[in-house]
């Protein structure tokens, strides 16, 4: 029986395939039109567990689908590492597709791990709610820039719950007339949207029960229910990480580093990385620095941290730093199947 390697290019209406022999031989290119069903009709021909490459793309949710459903193996490719393995001065549907599978076939394809499609679907709650969430910011910042254009002050802390709000619906009478209705129509779908978001955690919380690994999660500083969900669904397997070092930077919360010739320069959080881990330990960094005042945290490692690196380097390095503590601590709450433990304080060197 003959062991192909199989490449993929995938596209919005079409993907592309490229099959080699187990000699390497390129030995059939072919284009399959994005029908229901065949893309696991055509890999049907092929033998039980053979490897299908693919890069990364927005609609590769169903494509895997259809791989699985065909009795082969789905292998997620990362686009931007393969582009540059597979070295094509040119750029063809055709050759990405070859390229994939001479990867495949060479064993250095550089893989994305898949999470279930159970696991698929779960995701999509917290995500959906992340990204109301940016609606509610966007929808507040026009309504701080709308009252600022007219000097319109409010003294609260908060001007969207509580008796900020009431003072926001008086203060409205002194802003121009079609800016009074602009901001009112705004503030009318920022409560729908609230509203929907409590709903949205309220169904996040009954589909996600509250399983060991989310009760270790709630035990980070900063995470509640709603974090440790979010962390739970997008981190899948923690064994598939060998080291926090290697999780944080999955997370994005690691500078980029730039050395040569014995100079060191961090720069910013890494971009290409998973954007929904990185907000939720932002998110977390964020609740620690609002509550450092208080009294029960106080003399938590993760406030202090925030205050010493603050003192130095400012609030958004303090937060940066805080994120990565509280990733690298999921990492071994999870890896251990313990709690969160306080860091033990370094003591001073005795002489």
């Amino acid at each position: 029986m003959t062991n192909y390697k199989i490449g993929c290019d995938a596209h919005k209406k079409f993907s592309q395939f490229a099959i080699r022999d187990e000699a390497g031989r390129l030995c059939q290119q072919r284009r399959i039109e994005h029908e229901p069903g065949a893309i696991r009709e055509f890999l049907s021909r092929f033998p039980e567990q053979t490897p299908v490459a693919l890069e990364c793309v927005g609609n590769w949710y169903w494509i895997v689908d259809e791989i699985e459903a065909a009795g082969c193996i789905p292998h997620m490719a990362n686009a931007g590492k393969a582009k540059v393995m597979m070295g094509n001065i040119h750029k063809t549907d055709k050759l990405d597709a070859a390229g994939l599978a001479t990867l495949e076939h060479l064993g250095s394809l550089p893989k994305v791990w898949i999470p279930s499609s159970e696991q698929r679907d779960r995701r999509e709650l917290p995500r959906t709610r992340m990204a109301l969430k940016k609606h509610v910011v966007g929808l507040k910042n026009r309504i701080h820039a709308t009252l600022a254009k007219y000097a319109v002050q409010i003294d609260a802390k908060d001007i969207f719950v509580g008796d900020g709000r009431r003072a926001l619906d008086e203060a409205l009478s002194r802003l121009p007339t079609e800016t009074r209705y602009c901001t009112e129509q705004e503030l009318e779908v920022l409560d729908s949207i609230e509203e929907q978001i409590k709903i949205l955690e309220k169904r996040i919380k009954q589909q996600n029960a509250q399983t060991p690994s989310i009760q270790l999660l709630k035990s980070l500083p900063g995470f509640g229910d709603i974090l440790a969900i979010v962390v739970d669904c997008e981190v899948g397997d923690i064994g598939r990480f060998d080291y926090c070092e290697h999780f944080a930077s999955y997370a994005g919360v690691v500078p980029k580093e730039q050395s040569s010739g014995g100079k060191i320069r961090f720069g910013r959080m890494l971009a290409e990385s998973n954007h929904y881990l990185k907000w939720a330990f932002i998110e977390a960094a964020n609740g620690v620095s609002s509550h450092r005042n208080a009294p029960n945290w106080r003399n938590k490692h993760v406030v202090r941290l925030y205050e010493r690196i603050s003192s130095k380097k400012g609030h958004t390095k303090a937060i940066g730093a805080v994120a990565r503590h509280l990733a690298e601590a999921a990492f071994w709450v999870l890896k251990k199947g313990e709690p969160y433990r306080e860091p033990k304080p370094h003591l001073p060197k005795q002489a």
